[in-house]
């Protein structure tokens, strides 16, 4: 088995989770720390048994015996990043939101098509969820019938001390959003993938109790028209009583599925032998543990993309999910931030 060295780049909030995931896989060396706060990175490099630690990403990029980068950073630095990772001749699996503008989608698009043999994968961690994996098959083999509505509702609570913590939270130019760019963004990623993507959309945001704090938006709804002919919504506030609770729901004319928190709200089909089958093999669907090092609302699927990008590596192949796949979910975030502007449907 070929062995495979990683560097870390951020070592902040989500970087020990990709660092965790990396450790489990067997043959995969972390051999790199890198923050522009040493300390994180040292801290890291202490618990993850990487060699290196060091403020300058560059030299990450100047090892040659380094294969691949998780890049764990704010938004408005994955670009730049990015870009440069793939002309250094190294893999790339990038956080979430993968960019914070359409400018920035288009320069990150057009330098991985200058690097094709590179891997530009995006995390999207809720794809490699059992359960959503099941809910995808069920759309595609056409159990639930016609489609008819898929809505995702996402309600949390960041506080002034969360937005405090690091300056670029909550930022027009440097996160390019806030709820819908950072805590929905998954759940919108979902939604698209599970449906075959939105072909058009109408949306507005508002900031509600986020005053003085910051820049953007902490409460934001959207009207879908998907690709299949079926219509939608989007609903997020990070203003919420509620500390985390996510609801996916999909109604057909045959059958609807509605989840909250990846468990069963409501199961009901017409033909009740189906039903059964539906409510039987989602009750079976359990993932394994997630990362001690993330947090609960993270699910386990960083440590099943994490797996993946190495064997993409490994193997010569792309990555389940590729930077261009997640692109449209981009798209999705920055076509309601668009209407907002343009008060009108946009085309996506």
């Amino acid at each position: 088995m070929k062995s495979i060295r990683v560097g870390i780049i951020g070592c902040g909030v989500i970087g020990p989770t990709h660092a965790e995931s990396f450790k489990a896989i067997d043959d995969v060396e972390i051999a790199w720390a890198c923050d522009l706060h040493r300390d994180r990175a040292e801290k890291l490099a202490e618990t993850y048994g990487a060699p290196n630690v060091t403020t300058e990403f560059s030299e990450v990029l100047a090892d040659a015996d380094v294969d691949g980068v998780s890049i764990c950073t704010d938004h408005a630095s994955h670009v730049p990043l990015v870009i440069a990772a793939l002309d250094a001749g190294k893999h790339v699996l990038c956080e979430k939101a993968l960019v914070a503008n359409q400018q920035g989608l288009d320069a990150m698009m057009a330098a991985h098509a200058s690097h094709p043999k590179q891997i530009l994968a995006a995390i999207s961690q809720h794809r490699f969820e059992a359960i959503n994996r099941c809910l995808k098959g069920y759309v595609e083999e056409g159990a639930l019938g016609t489609l008819l509505t898929a809505d995702v509702h996402v309600n949390c609570l960041r506080t002034k001390a969360y937005y405090d913590a690091d300056e670029w939270r909550g930022t027009l130019d440097k996160e390019g959003g806030s709820v819908l760019i950072n805590q929905a963004i998954h759940f919108i990623d979902i939604l698209g993938w599970i449906t075959g993507g939105v072909a058009s959309l109408c949306g507005a945001h508002t900031n509600l109790t986020h005053h003085g704090v910051i820049e953007t938006e902490d409460t934001a709804a959207a009207v879908l028209k998907f690709r299949n002919g079926a219509l939608g919504t989007i609903q997020a506030t990070c203003s919420s009583n509620l500390n985390w609770e996510h609801t996916l729901s999909l109604c057909g004319s045959e059958g609807s599925i509605e989840l909250r928190n990846n468990e069963a709200l409501r199961i009901a089909f017409r033909d009740k032998d189906l039903e059964q089958r539906v409510t039987d093999e989602l009750a079976a669907c359990r993932d394994d543990p997630g990362t001690s090092a993330g947090k609960n609302y993270y699910g386990a699927g960083h440590v099943g993309q994490v797996a993946d990008f190495v064997a993409a590596i490994r193997d010569d192949r792309d990555p389940f999910v590729t930077a261009a796949d997640v692109r449209h979910t981009v798209d999705i975030v920055l076509g309601i931030y668009e209407s907002q502007k343009t008060k009108g449907w946009v085309e996506l």
